[in-house]
Formats: structure tokens, sequence, C-alpha cells
């Protein structure tokens, strides 16, 4: 696998993995080979990916974020309806100032923003203020045919009831979710192969998965001045996370060992894009890291809200990320792959002789993935 090993230089550019090829090509044949290696360096040296998937209708999105807008739109008693705080807002609505983030008291967290150049840092979160952003979630599972240990992060779905929500809800985000669903399953595939591992390794681990479709939503009206944190600084619980477009940029990501915070730029049409999660790197023994991000109000973010508050004055001004979380069973036991612990032995060592400083290794226990999870929202301040 040495073939994987970070490049000495890196680009500022995420690639771009086509799926596509993989669709449309055996899967023994060398450009499916080159493509899913492709994916496998790409996480392992990025974190993140720009993922193209033709079957991905920008149409779909955007029917998802005129919903989204509407829905976070209604006046807070009607949003409060669709809480459920006694399963940790593991499904349903999650008002603002609720999640806070983890980074501003984790310290092996806070000690990748001190590597970090003062220029490249996130904004302050040191003050550990909760979020003032929203978020939906939207169970896309199978029911797992035994009996759960982890029933709060396998619950039914809520649907709003306010009737101009409530007859396009169902539709919509079954439409764009399972457009998100089919595209990231066929990149686990993908980098699965290009690891070295049977294509469907994570794939079959993740078909009882409580996967979320997991919009955000930001009130711009309030929250619209620049340098304020929508979301701070951190990485994602899952497995690989899958974005669509948003209306209004602001979402900034670093790139593993680049030391570079980049402001991300998904094309029109049918890309997305996609990161790797805490449950990634926990069974790759570190070899594929999860990768933090924030969302701010950066400058774009403003020139965008005057625009479209002068070609869509009749619009709520919310900024609606499209995002889709992808998991392991709940049930999962969870262990780095022996092989591809060895590989990040390997390239910490590697990292370290090229005067990249990774921070104190880390360790990665055995453990259910629910256990995982439970761990990570109490950190986060959605479970006691």
């Amino acid at each position: 696998m040495s073939n994987l090993l970070l490049p000495q230089e890196i680009s500022m550019d995420l690639p771009v993995i086509d799926l596509d090829v993989y669709l449309n090509h055996p899967v023994d044949s060398p450009e499916v080979k080159a493509e899913c290696e492709k994916a496998a360096k790409a996480l392992i040296t990025y974190g993140a990916l720009v993922l193209h998937d033709s079957r991905v209708a920008e149409k779909d999105n955007e029917t998802f974020l005129d919903l989204l807008e509407d829905y976070f739109a209604q006046p807070e008693e009607e949003l409060r309806k669709d809480e459920r705080p006694e399963l940790s807002w593991q499904i349903g609505v999650t008002l603002e100032n609720t999640e806070k983030p983890k980074c501003a008291v984790d310290e092996p967290c806070l000690n990748v923003i001190q590597r970090l150049a003062p220029e490249e840092r996130p904004l302050d979160i040191s003050g550990h203020h909760p979020d003032p952003k929203c978020r939906f979630f939207w169970r896309m599972a199978e029911q797992p045919p035994y009996e759960t240990k982890f029933p709060g992060l396998n619950s039914e779905n809520v649907v709003p009831q306010a009737p101009h929500i409530k007859e396009r809800w169902n539709p919509a985000m079954e439409q764009w979710g399972t457009s998100m669903k089919s595209a990231v399953e066929g990149l686990t595939e993908m980098t699965a192969l290009g690891l070295g591992l049977p294509a469907g390794t994570f794939k079959d681990e993740g078909k009882y998965g409580p996967h979320l479709l997991a919009p955000t939503a930001s009130d711009l009206e309030k929250y619209g001045q620049k340098d304020t944190i929508l979301a701070g600084f951190h990485t994602d619980l899952n497995f690989l996370t899958i974005h669509g477009r948003s209306r209004y940029p602001g979402l900034h990501i670093w790139a593993r060992n680049t030391g570079k915070r980049i402001a991300v730029k998904i094309p029109p049409g049918n890309y997305l894009l996609v990161q790797a999660g805490k449950q990634l790197e926990h069974i790759t023994g570190g070899l594929i890291k999860a990768g933090f991000h924030e969302v701010v109000v950066n400058e774009r973010t403003v020139e965008v809200i005057e625009k479209r508050k002068q070609q869509f004055p009749d619009r709520p001004l919310i900024r609606i990320s499209s995002t889709f979380f992808w998991h392991l069973n709940s049930d999962h036991d969870l262990a780095p792959i022996p092989k591809l612990a060895e590989e990040a032995h390997r390239l910490r060592a590697e990292q370290f002789n090229l005067g990249r400083d990774e921070g104190e290794e880390k360790t990665y226990p055995p453990m259910k993935v629910g256990e995982l999870v439970q761990e990570e929202l109490k950190h986060i301040a959605l479970m006691a």
C-alpha cells in the first residue's frame, strides 16, 4: 500500500472522484482500480474529496433547500413540536444554541488548533458557546432484523405537521436523501477497494446503520454578521458525511497535514463533498483521519446574503446545509483493521520524518459503534 502514502507537497484543491467510472466499468478494470486508489488516497491525504455522480440531480437539492427554508422559517413554538430531547436529539429538530462544539474543551482538538499557524486557525470557540444553528435529523435506514442495544439511535422519524410543510416533506426528503445515500455507499465500496479490501467491507457493516439526512439551518437575519460562527470547529462522529451545495458559502475544512484552512467550493451540477468521520478513522486505525471543519459567515457569505435579498426578497434568509451522515451499524464491533493500522503507523513515522507533527498518537480501543456515538454526543451536549 505504499502508493497510498502522502506526497511531500500537497495541493490545496480537493481531488474529484468520479463514481461514474466505478458504476460503468468492470470492477477489475484498470480504470476502476485507478479511481478507487485515487479515492482512498484522497481520504488519507485530505480527509475529504469531491464526488461526481451523474445520477444526482441539482433540482432535487433545490427542492430540498426550498422545503427546509420554509420549515425553519416557522415560529419557534411550531418547531418545538418536532423536538425529541429524550432521544438525545437524534431524530427530529434541534433548535439553535443547543449543540456545543466539542473542540472548545477537548485537549487533543485544542492541540490541533495550537499547531496551526495563527492565520490558519478557526474562529475562536474557546468560550464553548452553543452553536447558533438548528438541525433536523431524518432517518434513512433499514430497521435492523435484530434487537439493537441502541434503540435511541434507531428511532422512528418525526414528520412535521404544518399543512404547507407536511404534504411536501416525505417526497423531498426521500428523493434527495436517497440520492446522497446511493452516492456515499458507492464511495464506501471504492474506498474499500482502494485500501486493498473487499468492496463490501464497509457497506455491508452499514446496511442497518442509523443513516441521517441532517440539514442544518442558520438564520442569517439574526446571525449574518461577518465572522459569526454558525458551527464551531469540529469533526463528525459518523463514518462518512456527504454534502450537496448550499446556497450560502461559509464551510471551511482543514485538509490533513496541509495546515491550511480551505474554503469549500462544490462545483454546480452533480457534484457532492464528502468528509471522513470518526467511525472511518477508528476502523482504519487513524490511517484516514476525521476531517476538521467549521461553518462561519465570511466575506463571500455576506456578498451572497446581499445578492439573495435583491433577487429573492420574499424567500427566508436561512442558510441550509444539504448534509447526510452515513453510519456503520450501531451494534457493529468497531476495531482497527490490522493491515490498515500498520499502514497508519508507517505513515505517521514518515510524516514525522518530514517535519509534520500530528501530535500525540491516538489509540482506538475495541467498542461498539453505538458506544462511540454516545460518547461523542455527551461531548457536544446532546446526551447526559
